[in-house]
């Protein structure tokens, strides 16, 4: 009962941030920002949502195959339709309760497919442990193909350090480097000062997780179909919103690194808050201010990619879970026991 009432306590917290995160951002622009807002929005070339979508569903689908890759050395071969079905309802729900699709979709699939809950569940783990690391990989990736810009940004904040113009890539680098350094020293620290503590220890299980995802991987024997499976999704997550961009005006000039540095605080966000929402706007407004666009067209096109977002997971989750019981019907009928 505490469990539950923490998880309900956490999930008003996360919603109720989000909610406020959206009220904030309206109420907090001048009128000239908000007819900008208003405008961009208005103006916006919604045809751009079709190839967005469609990248959206691929990469879900590609998602879907590379789930199945690791339920094979269980000895389970499900249906495509089904792991991508309540692949969706998973997002829907984690759109409204983090974490609880992932249980969700472990509980729907087990009951479709006659498989274990708990078995299926360790695979979440280690797709989830892999995913973490690909994230670290890709931010690594958009400092190092715009590290002028990145460390420039740092440079900015800490201009004390700054001796003259001719060694000021020398100095981007040094900062970037020292602030890397500073965080693992630091997390070092705090597990030789306080190994008992809950969450230094919840951390060290966290970490021991990915590297033992990380292991699990390297052992599978499609290893390489996994590894393609991954790269697609990224691929696709980054040219949605590359492909973003041209449908406003204001972000069409906006080059691939925009788009590298967007989806890496975007998906921040969509940590921080349920499905993004409140915070997924605000995280591509300061982003995009980076690269000179303004915050009322930042804004506009953070709430256009999360509305395509989350619309098509709305749809698609909502058809996946009254299309998956009739799909599944005759295996339904045969199963007279409830699983273990």
């Amino acid at each position: 009962m505490q469990r539950r009432l923490t998880s309900i306590l956490q999930y008003i917290i996360f919603l109720g941030g989000g909610l406020f995160l959206v009220w904030w951002q309206l109420k907090s622009m001048t009128a000239p920002e908000k007819k900008e807002f208003y405008e961009s929005i208005s103006h916006a070339n919604y045809w751009i949502v079709i190839p967005i979508a469609l990248m959206s569903i691929l990469s879900h689908v590609s998602r879907s195959m590379r789930w199945k890759i690791l339920m094979e050395p269980l000895g389970y071969k499900p249906r495509l339709i089904n792991v991508f079905g309540v692949t969706m309802i998973g997002y829907l729900a984690n759109a409204a309760i983090p974490r609880l699709g992932e249980l969700l979709k472990c509980t729907f699939l087990a009951k479709y497919e006659k498989l274990k809950v708990d078995k299926l569940v360790g695979t979440i783990i280690v797709e989830r442990s892999f995913d973490l690391i690909c994230y670290v990989v890709f931010i690594g990736i958009t400092i190092l193909i715009q590290i002028n810009l990145i460390g420039g940004y740092f440079e900015s904040k800490f201009t004390a350090l700054t001796v003259n113009k001719g060694s000021s890539l020398l100095i981007k680098f040094t900062i970037i480097f020292l602030l890397l350094a500073f965080f693992t020293l630091t997390m070092k620290w705090l597990v030789r000062k306080f190994p008992k503590n809950k969450l230094i220890v919840l951390l060290n299980t966290f970490i021991k997780g990915v590297l033992e995802g990380f292991r699990t991987i390297k052992q599978l024997k499609k290893r390489k179909q996994f590894l393609m499976h991954t790269i697609f999704i990224w691929a696709m997550y980054l040219l949605q919103i590359y492909a973003g961009f041209s449908g406003l005006e204001g972000t069409s000039g906006l080059h691939i690194n925009a788009a590298f540095s967007v989806l890496t605080l975007a998906t921040l966000s969509m940590i921080i808050t349920p499905g993004g929402i409140g915070s997924f706007p605000i995280f591509v407004m300061q982003t995009l201010l980076i690269y000179g666009i303004h915050a009322p067209l930042g804004k506009a096109f953070g709430w256009v990619m999360w509305g395509v977002s989350t619309g098509l997971i709305v749809v698609v989750g909502l058809i996946s879970l009254i299309a998956l019981p009739s799909l599944n019907k005759n295996s339904l009928v045969k199963s007279e026991t409830p699983l273990d």
